[in-house]
């Protein structure tokens, strides 16, 4: 009799973990269903670049244990990356495709951990985009899209190629010539 009730117990306790697990990833499907990636171009070009990647996840800047449900990007899997001059994508095993446009792109830069994953310093390759908002009222977020290169040298070569294409920073201006013009 004690037998069945322990495993009585066990099987409503990993129930119950099971039910907290799923209501948990539907919050944050629904909480993260405004963001989304962009369309991929019609022909977007040669690529600079190809490579084999993990993709790890997608979080909010500056929060890389805070996982995002981006659709394209919601479960961690084997990549493959491609630098265009439009921007990159990226495809992802079992999901739908993933483009972020040169415009949107921050920039890239290495990682030491983010959810799911803690390697070498710098092991991970941080790309920096803002995601498409539904509501286009919404103040754009910026998140980072963590990849693991598959192969030495590729993260310096991911990097190196994206940060090439992504969108330069805004630069304040003088208002008036400097020094250094007028000669």
């Amino acid at each position: 009799m004690d037998k069945w009730i322990g495993g009585i117990v066990a099987v409503v306790v990993v129930a119950v973990i099971v039910w907290l697990m799923y209501r948990s990833w539907r919050h944050r499907t629904v909480r993260d269903e405004s963001l989304t990636s962009y369309p991929l171009p019609e022909s977007p070009g040669a690529p600079a670049l190809e490579a084999e990647v993990l993709y790890v996840a997608t979080t909010p800047v500056g929060d890389p244990l805070e996982r995002l449900a981006v659709k394209g990007l919601a479960f961690r899997g084997a990549a493959h990356v491609e630098v265009v001059s439009p921007g990159v994508i990226l495809r992802i095993a079992g999901e739908s495709t993933t483009f972020i446009p040169a415009a949107r792109l921050v920039g890239a830069s290495t990682a030491s951990y983010t959810i799911d994953r803690g390697v070498e310093p710098d092991g991970l390759v941080a790309l920096t985009w803002s995601p498409r908002a539904a509501d286009e009222t919404e103040p754009a977020r910026r998140v980072d899209s963590y990849l693991r290169a598959r192969y030495a040298g590729d993260a310096a070569r991911i990097i190196r190629a994206v940060n090439d294409i992504a969108a330069a920073p805004a630069v304040p201006r003088p208002e008036h010539e400097s020094e250094a013009s007028d000669g």
